[in-house]
């Protein structure tokens, strides 16, 4: 399938829809059936169950149960629509709070967009090298940042922690979710499909040519998941933990 990315459409529409400037559901005419948070939840279920591609404006508009021209009125397209959707599953509570410490904080962030990208596993395969601000995104990164406080870390190397791990959290969530979807296209299992190599990697691994790989144990190579996500989460905070008492901040 062609990439998905943010963006992509009318930027200024999508950013109107996003931040409440571009209601039209009190023009003149009948009372509307559709509410624009009504299409894109729509829309988002229709991505959870089925994927990406499965999301149309005449998908979105038959499961609502209106001509798909009624859309239209709401929101320009589908590149707008993705626009919104990537909005609305970034919604954090108004009084969200990470945690009583940075590493906390910074963990529990972590966590949450590790379940963000594996609860709705459409998102990480969108490109948003070049994200719309929202305000559901804004809300987001004020409430890491909020997080950081008292570290010392620069503004810069503030952002950058927290990109950082939701890159990281984004592309374990993107393996881990490509591994269930082989599994359900293919019919063979994780195991089964590194079971068939198997005699390969035994013949090479006798050879001597990788004495390193042949030194490890089995259970060296069987973390995959969340437990792969940890372990990448917390080499990554252990990393930030040194830059932080570098700049005299609390650890």
């Amino acid at each position: 399938m062609e990439q998905a990315h943010s963006g992509g459409g009318d930027i200024n529409r999508s950013l109107a829809l996003m931040w409440g400037h571009d209601d039209r559901s009190g023009t003149p005419g009948p009372k509307p059936r559709l509410s624009l948070p009504a299409i894109v939840a729509q829309a988002v279920t229709v991505a959870d169950a089925e994927g990406l591609d499965a999301v149309s404006m005449r998908r979105v508009a038959a499961d609502l149960g209106v001509g798909t021209m009624s859309l239209y009125r709401y929101v320009p397209g589908k590149e707008e629509l993705l626009d919104l959707m990537i909005e609305h599953v970034s919604a954090v509570p108004e009084d969200a709070r990470l945690g009583d410490d940075w590493r906390t904080s910074m963990g529990t962030l972590g966590r949450a967009m590790w379940e963000l990208h594996t609860t709705h596993r459409w998102l990480p395969l969108v490109d948003q090298a070049r994200p719309l601000l929202g305000p559901n995104g804004l809300r987001g990164l004020e409430v890491a940042l909020a997080g950081l406080v008292g570290t010392g870390l620069s503004g810069q190397e503030q952002v950058g922690l927290v990109r950082a791990i939701d890159a990281f959290a984004q592309s374990a969530a993107r393996t881990h979710n490509s591994a269930a979807t082989a599994e359900q296209l293919t019919g063979l299992s994780n195991e089964e499909f590194w079971k068939v190599q198997e005699p390969v990697f035994s013949a090479a691994m006798r050879s001597g040519d990788f004495p390193h790989l042949a030194s490890l144990v089995d259970e060296s190579f069987e973390m995959e998941g969340e437990q792969f996500f940890e372990l990448g989460l917390r080499l990554l905070l252990d990393g930030a933990g040194v830059l932080v008492r570098g700049r005299g901040g609390a650890s």
